[in-house]
C-alpha cells in the first residue's frame, strides 16, 4: 500500500463524523470526501455502521470518527488553514463560524468544537520574515483581531494602521501562525 501522507489527524466526534464531513465539505472550496469505513461483525459498532470517514481539505487528508462522549475538543490543538486571498479566508471564517465561536487571531472553534486558525496568504511572511518592528507591529494588530485582515497586518507592518475586526475582551492564543 502506498503512504498518501506521513501524518493524517483524525478527528473524534461524538457520534457526528458524517455530518461533520458533510459541513466541512460545504465549507472548504475543493473539499472532498474519501473512504467510508464500516463496522463489521467484530464491531466497534453495529454492523454496517459508519466507523470513520476519510475527507480532503487542500491536498490533506483528515479522517472523522464516529466515537462517543469520551473526548472533546480543546484549543490545545488547532488546524491552520492557510487560504489563497483574504476572499477565501473570509469565505472559510464564515463558514467555520456559522454556528460555532469566533475566536482572538484568527481562531475559530466550529459548531462541533474543532479549533482552526484561518491565515490569509501573505500573513505567515508579516510575522516571520522582515524586520523586527514591522514583525512586531503585524503581530500587535493581529492581536486585536479575531478574523485576520491581510490589509490591517500589512498596514500595521507598514507602520501605519487600518480598521480590523476587534477580538473583544478574550484572551487570544498567542501562537504565532
Amino acid at each position: 500500500m502506498a503512504i498518501l501522507q506521513k501524518v493524517t489527524p483524525h478527528l473524534w466526534f461524538d457520534h457526528r463524523a458524517e455530518e461533520a464531513v458533510a459541513f466541512y465539505l460545504s465549507v472548504f472550496p475543493g473539499a472532498r470526501q474519501g473512504q467510508v469505513l464500516h463496522a463489521t461483525a467484530a464491531g466497534p459498532a453495529p454492523e454496517g455502521a459508519v466507523v470513520a470517514i476519510a475527507f480532503h481539505i487542500g491536498g490533506t487528508e483528515l479522517v472523522a470518527i464516529n466515537g462517543g462522549p469520551q473526548f472533546a475538543f480543546t484549543p490545545a490543538v488547532s488546524l491552520l488553514v492557510l487560504c489563497e486571498d483574504q476572499t477565501e479566508s473570509d469565505l472559510v471564517w464564515e463558514g467555520l463560524t456559522a454556528g460555532g465561536e469566533a475566536m482572538p487571531c484568527g481562531w475559530v472553534k466550529d459548531r462541533y468544537g474543532v479549533v482552526w486558525q484561518v491565515v490569509p496568504d501573505g500573513v505567515r511572511e508579516l510575522l516571520w520574515e522582515g524586520e523586527a518592528a514591522g514583525r512586531a507591529r503585524a503581530m500587535q494588530a493581529m492581536f486585536g483581531m479575531r478574523k485576520l485582515e491581510l490589509a490591517a497586518l500589512q498596514a500595521a507592518y507598514a507602520g501605519g494602521s487600518a480598521p480590523c475586526t476587534p477580538a473583544g475582551e478574550d484572551t487570544p492564543p498567542r501562537t504565532p501562525v
